[in-house]
């Protein structure tokens, strides 16, 4: 495909693929309570078969998307993208929602977050290795940074890499990875240099999840589903190719990778979606769309989920026109879980006693698996308390908290 082409053109390319390779999607029909599934979970509980059979359709399809110059449009040809413009995506996009397609959802954190991290911080030899298979979902990603005693204070990390040679040795333990059970390769943040403060010690690199001293083990919440992981590093070797940026320039590194995590959370659930007429049709259904509790909470919520979009779209804009977007990103991200406590309350309001029992009864005991997931939405990407921390430094100017020391050795 040329990297040239009109975004016209594209999109009729675009249209002709997904008709010889996908079935278009019947008209919607309109949501009516009582009817079909009442599953309204926040993360997807599955069992082991069930998770790895939406990962072979998933590598199928992304695979297919990439052979015909759809798999990566915006990325550089030489690593396999088709070179064209956002607007090129977009465009795409648009056509796809109209075709049933597998869900793209278990290669966001290697695609959203990590290949960046490559493509911005690798050697040349690791972006050749892995940016094409990633995004030809060959092989999977994942992200490796918070610690059991480092994840709001993420330069507080203590898992350590020692130079051996040509090879650094790695040690330590990760968790709360998300996708670790099926994935190919890492980006692990590590303690390089205790000498140095502790945002200053660390370096990045790119670790092989199949290697040797490698430990996967499940962490089960209290959705039931065990979609994160602890990750245990028994001295696992790692060349010195694969080290992203700088020894000791880590921090940078990992600031990549969290920028375009809070780009992909903050930007999430800012507009009227088929939860707001789910929600709707819950209120009407129980005859409380004229209490005037109900009704204040609802305009609450709609208020700032608009709020929310908008602040979203401005962020959005930014990296549309090739700008780096500021403190937008952490905003949507806590305006994100401030509305999803807005609309807990408001379901919690509404059913009451039909959250805590399951009677059977549609559309009510259902509602427990979003509220019990809602709160990981408040640490996933940054607790609340480092978002508040950013904008209170970046935004008001405020100084740095005084408990906080970047200057002595991590060591002491």
């Amino acid at each position: 495909m040329s990297n040239t082409v009109s975004v016209e053109a594209f999109t009729q390319q675009a249209r002709e693929f997904l008709e010889r390779n996908a079935e278009r999607k019947e008209a919607a029909k309109a949501f009516v309570w009582g009817e079909g599934s009442d599953n309204v979970a926040m993360f997807e509980e599955r069992s082991r078969e069930a998770e790895m059979e939406v990962l072979r359709k998933a590598k199928e399809w992304q695979a297919k998307r990439f052979d015909n110059g759809f798999g990566w449009i915006t990325g550089p040809t030489q690593y396999g993208g088709a070179g064209l413009t956002p607007a090129h995506e977009r465009a795409y996009n648009a056509v796809e929602r109209d075709y049933r397609t597998p869900s793209l959802g278990v290669f966001q954190i290697g695609l959203g977050m990590v290949a960046p991290t490559i493509l911005a911080h690798a050697t040349d030899r690791a972006k050749d290795l892995y940016l094409r298979a990633m995004w030809r979902s060959d092989i999977v990603g994942c992200q490796l940074f918070s610690e059991p005693g480092a994840g709001s204070d993420l330069a507080s990390l203590q898992t350590k890499a020692e130079r051996d040679g040509d090879e650094w040795v790695i040690t330590g333990q990760k968790v709360w990875t998300s996708g670790a059970q099926f994935s190919d390769i890492g980006e692990i943040i590590c303690r390089t240099d205790v000498s140095l403060p502790k945002h200053k010690g660390l370096t990045g690199f790119i670790v092989d999840m199949h290697a040797p001293g490698v430990e996967i083990r499940p962490l089960r919440q209290m959705t039931g589903g065990a979609s994160f992981n602890e990750v245990f590093f028994n001295e696992v070797r790692v060349p010195d190719d694969h080290r992203l940026g700088d020894v000791n320039n880590g921090w940078n590194v990992a600031l990549t990778t969290l920028m375009n995590e809070r780009a992909s959370i903050g930007t999430m659930g800012g507009g009227e979606t088929s939860m707001w007429t789910r929600l709707l049709a819950m209120i009407r259904h129980y005859d409380m769309d004229s209490d005037p509790i109900v009704r204040e909470m609802l305009a609450d919520l709609y208020i700032n989920t608009k709020i929310q979009g908008y602040t979203g779209q401005r962020a959005m804009d930014k990296i549309r026109a090739g700008q780096t977007p500021g403190p937008e990103m952490s905003i949507g991200k806590m305006a994100l879980v401030d509305n999803q406590k807005r609309m807990n309350d408001l379901v919690s309001h509404v059913l009451g006693a039909k959250l805590q029992a399951d009677t059977g009864e549609w559309g009510t005991y259902a509602w427990s698996q979003l509220l019990l997931g809602a709160p990981g939405m408040r640490i996933a990407g940054g607790s609340d308390e480092v978002m508040r921390n950013i904008v209170s430094e970046r935004v008001l100017g405020l100084p740095k908290d005084a408990g906080i020391d970047s200057k002595s050795a991590f060591k002491d």
